[in-house]
């Protein structure tokens, strides 16, 4: 065997050996992230769905309202005239969020605001599942209690079918945030949709979860 045959031999060994590796850290990390509950979900689980059903007096734990998904938008009135603000909009949202942020466009024109149908005015996204109690959790957890002077939010803001809505006046409270790289300062509207018939029920969900209401 020439030493040009036992460095090809080498050479694909090692890069077998290498592609094993990966499959191996790969089911590892998919192990994990399968067995990986977040503190909310658990919470939910273990708390709020008993304290609901004695609340309530559910028959079963299926009559008991969830979270379905919470969505964050940001309209950027400015990005008519400066359209790099799009751009840093959904930069902010995205690491807020944890997932990519999309645009969002006008619908139609308006020419008292020289607006265009299909302009870029501000961004949206859209979480569930894991992502969606994580981010619920930082809200709660660290962000909320940064608002400056903040007394509890309304348990008017309900829209009579189990959703809460929110503004956020700086999407500099969430910690995520490096303030020196903000380029200007953004507001952000939050939308918490549950599968509650009543909002009474949607408040009580909430609330067991430690959203801050002002009563």
């Amino acid at each position: 065997m020439t030493k040009k045959d036992i460095d090809k031999k080498t050479t694909d060994k090692k890069a077998a050996d290498e592609k094993t590796a990966e499959k191996k850290a790969s089911s590892k990390k998919t192990k994990i992230d399968s067995a990986y509950v977040p503190r909310l979900k658990k919470t939910y689980r273990e708390n709020v769905v008993p304290k609901l059903i004695k609340t309530f007096n559910y028959k079963n734990v299926m009559q008991v309202p969830k979270l379905e998904k919470i969505s964050l938008n940001i309209g950027i009135g400015g990005a008519t005239q400066n359209p790099k603000l799009i751009e840093a909009g959904m930069k902010d949202l995205g690491i807020v969020s944890g997932q990519k942020a999309v645009p969002t466009k006008a619908k139609k024109s308006i020419s008292n605001f020289k607006l265009r149908k299909g302009t870029q005015i501000g961004c949206r996204v859209t979480l569930r599942g894991n992502k969606m109690y994580e981010f619920f959790d930082r809200l709660i957890a660290m962000a909320i209690p940064r608002i400056r002077d903040f007394r509890g939010f309304s348990d008017k803001s309900f829209d009579g079918r189990g959703n809460f809505n929110l503004g956020i006046k700086e999407q500099i409270i969430f910690p995520e945030i490096n303030y020196d790289d903000v380029e200007t300062i953004m507001g952000m509207d939050i939308t918490i949709v549950t599968d509650a018939k009543t909002d009474k029920e949607a408040f009580e969900l909430l609330k067991e979860f430690g959203f801050p209401f002002s009563i």
